[in-house]
């Protein structure tokens, strides 16, 4: 279960996102996957607040969304990690009055998150996957990246429960501790090249703020030579 916050000034120019991870790694090296490295062993829950890719399995943001993998695969940042995510869903998690719950829960190989924006005590599902398998002993961790841009990531909590055994159930920790990560979700999609804007869109949303600002700067011009006119014409008029 975990409390948190993802907010900032910015109304159109932000990101990129959080992390929560359950990985190989005892410590979280720097990289490209929301502030960590990638190749990582293991789980991530991706909290990403903006959007990288505009082609064929495009989404909207913020999004949430979950990748198992075995330390060979390669989480693709460019096109949001849509070709081998196991499942996802979009969230307004960003810029809320109230803090965001979320939680995730893995029982018998099912991974089921559920989330609470509205500040409302009700749980939402955002997606259930089946046959995710894990191993014990792995390390939780959290990362968080704000690209060319700002924000705030604010975790206020992380609470974690151990699921009891039921009555005849049996767990063999040393052959779990053999696990390989592994997820028989959505299989991976073939990489699929966006066709390139001529400007990207973080340009994009540049140029027309400074588009804006001329467009005003020559209407408020224009209009100011007109009142003068306005103006020395009134006046000339006082002395007939």
């Amino acid at each position: 279960l975990m409390e948190f916050k993802v907010h900032g000034q910015g109304r159109t120019l932000y990101g990129d996102g959080f992390a929560l991870w359950y990985t190989a790694d005892k410590q979280l090296m720097s990289g490209p996957v929301f502030g960590a490295k990638n190749g990582f062993k293991g789980l991530g829950i991706f909290f990403d607040t903006y959007s990288n890719h505009n082609g064929e399995h495009s989404h909207g943001h913020p999004y949430i969304s979950a990748v198992v993998h075995n330390g060979t695969q390669n989480y693709d940042h460019d096109t949001d990690g849509t070709h081998n995510e196991l499942a996802g869903c979009q969230s307004s998690f960003r810029g809320q009055k109230y803090d965001t719950f979320i939680s995730i829960k893995y029982i018998n190989n099912v991974l089921t998150v559920h989330t609470d924006v509205r500040g409302k005590s009700k749980w939402t599902k955002c997606f259930e996957v089946k046959n995710v398998v894990l191993p014990v002993g792995y390390h939780l961790g959290l990362s968080a990246s704000t690209g060319d841009l700002a924000d705030n990531h604010d975790v206020k909590m992380l609470k974690l429960y151990e699921v009891d055994l039921v009555e005849g159930q049996t767990f063999n920790v040393e052959e779990a501790l053999k696990i390989v990560p592994s997820a028989e979700g959505e299989p991976d999609r073939p990489h699929v090249e966006d066709v390139q804007p001529l400007f990207s869109r973080r340009v994009k949303t540049i140029f027309y703020i400074c588009f804006g600002l001329v467009f005003l700067l020559v209407v408020g011009g224009v209009g100011y030579h007109y009142y003068n006119r306005y103006i020395i014409g009134r006046n000339k008029k006082r002395f007939y």
